[in-house]
């Protein structure tokens, strides 16, 4: 019988990202051995291990596994703390950004969260601060979060070579679509980019240090974002290239200006789908449209609804490009759709 301990699902490498936070949340990834790179006939793929065959993907044993150095889990650092039944129920992932430490705490161990704070920042020494994840909330997604084991929730976190400056209780910061952020970052060398939800500068600050944009307009409606937005300009020395506004999409997105728009927001994003297509120049441009999707739907919502509102101003689309962010929901996935509009 197969050891499916060795057992790797050989993914897109665009689409790695995405499935591998899935497996992650699912419980499916073998966190102890390593992903490698696969390419056949040109095209780059990645393994990633697995604990068991996962339907829907090919599976490849994994000839020759590799293994990362093992360190003490959270659980083998409480051990001694707490229950076993109490232990059954501690988290075994949590988010690191910059300084600080973001870990979802079930209700049943309220009353041992500190400990939890405090054995997390033993374990990462560089960090000093621990925040308890209870969920985003309403339209302009603010993070409902609290203070269990140290201080200042501000910090400075670095991706892709970028500085981003937040406050961790205050704004939203994703590090689930990496792999698109990167994308996004080469793909505009000589363009206008209109970031439609730019939010602390997630897509507009890799863009304009990498990708040497002729210009990147910001629009951003929450006011603490876009303090956050200011800052990380400055931070990047990216002030002459991204032009940010204050305001909300609907009203001040400009028109007939950007070679390419980006929609990074999912929720209401359809509901902006106009004044994103009405903002590319009069002779086209590229659209990447975001979306939580039923699995069903995937991608048929999203592409019939760029469709419909391209023809009511008398556009032609072509679709070119569509990828998985990461798992949304059960059974709901956070997709991009690219679509060329003419």
């Amino acid at each position: 019988m197969q050891d499916q301990r060795k057992l790797t699902v050989c993914v897109p490498i665009e689409e790695a990202e995405a499935i591998r936070t899935w497996l992650l949340e699912s419980k499916i990834l073998d966190i102890d051995r390593k992903i490698k790179k696969f390419i056949e006939n040109g095209k780059k793929y990645l393994l990633l291990p697995v604990t068991k065959t996962v339907a829907g993907y090919t599976c490849i044993e994994d000839g020759a596994p590799e293994l990362y150095i093992s360190q003490r889990s959270l659980k083998e650092h409480l051990s001694n703390e707490i229950t076993a039944e109490e232990l059954a129920k501690v988290p075994s992932s949590w988010q690191v950004i910059g300084s600080v430490i973001i870990v979802t705490i079930p209700e049943e161990l309220d009353h041992r969260a500190v400990i939890i704070g405090k054995k997390l920042l033993q374990m990462h020494p560089r960090c000093n601060c621990v925040v308890r994840d209870k969920g985003i909330h309403g339209t302009l997604r603010l993070p409902s979060r609290e203070i269990i084991a140290g201080h200042d929730t501000e910090t400075i976190h670095i991706e892709n070579g970028c500085y981003f400056k937040l406050d961790v209780t205050k704004v939203m910061f994703s590090k689930g679509n990496l792999a698109e952020k990167k994308l996004m970052s080469t793909s505009a060398r000589g363009e206008v980019v209109v970031d439609m939800f730019a939010g602390i500068g997630y897509f507009s600050i890799p863009i304009a240090v990498h990708s040497a944009p002729k210009k990147v307009i910001s629009i951003e409606l929450n006011p603490v974002s876009f303090s956050y937005l200011l800052e990380n300009i400055h931070l990047n020395n990216v002030d002459g290239l991204v032009e940010p506004l204050l305001g909300d999409c609907a009203h001040v997105t400009p028109e007939g200006i950007a070679d390419r728009v980006i929609m990074g927001y999912v929720g209401t994003t359809h509901h902006y789908i106009r004044n994103a297509i009405k903002a590319l120049k009069p002779e086209g441009g590229i659209l990447h449209y975001h979306e939580t999707t039923p699995e069903k739907l995937l991608f048929e919502r999203p592409v019939d609804r760029i469709l419909e509102v391209a023809l009511q101003l008398e556009k032609k689309i072509e679709i070119v490009g569509t990828r998985r962010i990461k798992k949304y929901a059960p059974g709901v996935w956070h997709v991009v759709v690219d679509a060329k509009i003419t």
